[in-house]
Order: C-alpha cells, then structure tokens, then sequence
C-alpha cells in the first residue's frame, strides 16, 4: 500500500547531508513494510535487522562502536559484502539494542556514506533514561497510521486522493462525488487506518473482521504497557487509556484526571500520559484562551484533550457497530461528534500541523481546533451533522477578527467571503487552502 511517507524517504535518500534515520510511530502503523519496500526497490541490497527478533544481533555492537567493526561483523554475519553506495541497513526494533541507537552518532560521524535507517515503536518511551540518545546526529521522521488520503488509494481510488492532495481552491464537488467521498469518509471512521485492518478490508470485504484485528491490536498495546513499564506505572497507563474513549464521549472533551480515577490529581497520571504520547498511541491537544503568536507561549498546559491515534480503534474500544455506516447521519453524531473530533485530530497531525491547541472563552464559547500558520492564527470548528450552529465562531470574530475562519463539517465546499467550509473527507487540503 503506498504511503504519503515514501517521498520523504526519497528526499531523505538524495540529500547529501543526510544523517541516520529514525523512523517513530506506534506498533502497526506500517514502519517496516515501508522500509522494507522502500530498501527493495530505491536499492541494489537491502539489509534488514530486527534486534527485537534476534536478539543476538546485539553481539555485533558490542566490543566497540567503531563503524568499520561494525559493518565487518554484520557482513561476516550474513556472508555477504556490503556496499556503501548501494546498500541500504534497516535497524529495526532497536531500542532492544541501546548500543545499536548510540552507534547512530558514530556512523554520521566517521562513515556518513552508509545509508542507515532506524526505527522503533516505542522508541520514545523506552530508551534516553539511561541511554545516550545520539542528540544533533540522526535525522527523525515520524509514522501515523494511515490518513484519509491514503485509504482512498489503498481502496483504488488514487485519482480523488490525488485531487484532495493537490487542492488550492475552494470549489464545490460535483454532487454525485462528494455524496461518493462521504460514503467512503463513514467507512473509513470505522475501519480507521491501521494498515492490517485496511488490508484485511480491502481483501475481504468482511467487517466483522476487521473489528477482530482492530481488538487485537488493542490486546497488544495493553501488553505493551507492562512489557516496557514497571507494573505500577503499567496500571496507570491501562487506566488512562480505558479512559479516554469516555473522556471523548462527553459534550465538554477536556481529559479530567477525576474521570479516570476518583479523586485523582495530576501528579498521578503526568508520567502516564507522556508514555502513551511517547508512545505514538494519542495526540494531545491543548488550551488556549488568548490566541497570540506563538500560540505555545499562551498554552494552559494543564488543560488539555485527549485523541486515540486512530478513529478505527476508538469506535473498537467504544463497540461501535457498524450499522451506524449505513444509517445517513447516525456515525457524526454518535458520542457527542467524538469520532469526527478524533478523526481531525489525527488529520491534522499527519500534515504535521501540531502541536494542536483548542480556544475556549470564559463564556460557553468554544473552537475546536487554533491553527497557527505562515504568522495566521485560523479558527477551525468541527461540525459533525446538519445543525451547523456558528455561536462559537461568531464569539472568536468579534472578539479576534480573523483573516479567514474555518469549518469542516458534512457539507460540500463553500465560500463566503473569508468564510471557508471544508468537507470532513478534504480536511487534509487546509495546509494548501491556507
């Protein structure tokens, strides 16, 4: 399946000051199908070694972390010369080897002509403690699951993901298209973007198993939480996360420490959430009530949302049925539009616009999500049905005057002076429309 990741992977590739690479993301959002295809056809030889597989392969790193010695032992390990020019050395799982990571800075120091990429699932919550981390020597990309976009083109239908990718201006869809887009945009809430349940889908057409495979996944990440955490901290996290398909359920979304526990005060759960952030599985978005640039700097940290990385899950944690897909509006408005917020959310983030911040008044008045763009501060509020009530936006003009304010929502493309509606399915394009 192709991902929108392999271009920078090209860029990656061609720029003569590259450094290592590390590739992070979640378990199973595809990091080492992409590698693999990326190593078998940019290359002559691909070299793929998975430290959390074979854990001997640390045994190669150990005596030093001089680069030559180490190419020598994984050459003499797999019989075979490598090629500087021509080959291509995939690391994955390697925060199984904390040597392997540290020899990152070497390699970019002393043999920059090896094409090096790293990757590791849980790379951001299971090493730098007591690891050197190779700070300022290694190049970072980061893998989500799989975005609206690249689902149409998983499904065949690579000329309308192409034409939402490639939109500059607000011009509405031909009726029969948008009504096709939207059909696809419910199913795709459902299925989500993990990229064996979108296989499994595609190939099989059986939706009840792809709620398997999504439980399954589910089951994994729960075994993650006690596999890299101590088992106190491993209890936080399953309660953290059991939590947060609630927390999205209800009209006001922001996470509360009580809902997950009675009680409960920040300090119990701080280190839970940075585990799971580190850990690719949610993205948080955070309070603002003063919208000035640089919107980080009027961040209330301590106010904040929680969303699932993907919206498949969540509807798996929330057993969602399906029968919601078919009924015409029954999927926008289920939990109060959390599926929709959730699903913007992870839009926005795979266009690498975070972090996300969220403006509220000391009245009701709320938008869902602040955009900071080129020196803009752009309101964006999530309408997921047919009751398209502007009193937030309308609170955010007078007070702020906005250059453009924006709302997604069911309805096709419409612009009306510096109002801009875009459709669920296009929400990708708001970089572009920007």
């Amino acid at each position: 399946m192709k991902r929108q990741l392999y271009k920078q992977l090209i860029k990656w590739k061609n720029n003569p000051n590259r450094k290592p690479l590390i590739l992070q993301g979640a378990r199973q959002v595809g990091k080492t199908y992409l590698i693999s295809e990326f190593g078998k056809k940019e290359y002559q030889q691909f070299i793929y070694l998975n430290f959390e597989q074979t854990l001997e392969l640390s045994s190669l790193f150990l005596d030093d972390l001089i680069p030559e010695n180490i190419i020598e032992n994984i050459s003499l390990y797999l019989g075979k010369k490598i090629d500087h020019a021509n080959t291509l050395l995939f690391f994955d799982e390697i925060q199984a080897a904390p040597k392997a990571l540290i020899s990152l800075k070497y390699f970019y120091e002393q043999a920059s002509e090896y094409n090096i990429i790293a990757a590791g699932s849980l790379l951001g919550v299971s090493v730098g403690k007591t690891i050197s981390f190779p700070v300022g020597k290694v190049n970072f990309l980061q893998m989500y699951p799989m975005n609206f976009n690249e689902y149409l083109t998983a499904l065949g239908e690579e000329t309308l993901a192409q034409k939402i990718a490639t939109l500059h201006t607000i011009q509405a869809f031909p009726e029969l298209l948008h009504k096709k887009l939207i059909r696809h945009y419910k199913l795709y809430l459902y299925i989500g973007g993990m990229p064996e349940v979108v296989k499994s889908y595609i190939e099989t057409k059986d939706i009840s198993e792809a709620r398997r495979i999504q439980k399954e996944l589910l089951e994994a990440y729960k075994r993650d939480f006690s596999k890299y955490t101590e088992k106190n901290q491993a209890i936080k996290t399953a309660e953290v996360w059991q939590s947060i398909p609630y927390q999205l359920a209800k009209e006001n979304k922001k996470f509360k420490y009580s809902d997950v526990r009675k009680k409960a005060r920040a300090s119990t759960f701080e280190q839970t959430i940075e585990w799971l952030k580190g850990a690719g599985l949610i993205n948080i978005e955070y309070n603002i009530s003063i919208p000035k640039l640089p919107l980080s700097g009027y961040a209330d940290y301590s106010k904040f949302k929680i969303y699932l990385l993907d919206t498949g899950l969540l509807g798996a944690m929330l057993n969602l049925s399906s029968k919601m897909i078919i009924e015409p509006e029954a999927i926008f408005k289920e939990y109060n539009g959390a599926f929709i917020e959730n699903y913007v959310a992870q839009e926005l983030t795979a266009q690498e616009i975070f972090p996300l911040f969220y403006w509220t008044s000391k009245s009701d008045a709320e938008i869902d999500f602040i955009i900071e763009k080129d020196n803009k501060i752009l309101p964006l509020e999530v309408k997921s049905g047919t009751n398209l009530n502007l009193k937030s936006l309308q609170s955010y003009i007078a007070k702020y005057k906005p250059a453009y304010v924006f709302r997604t929502s069911p309805r096709n493309f419409v612009q009306s002076n510096n109002f801009i509606n875009i459709p669920l399915y296009a929400i990708s394009a708001i970089k572009n429309i920007i």
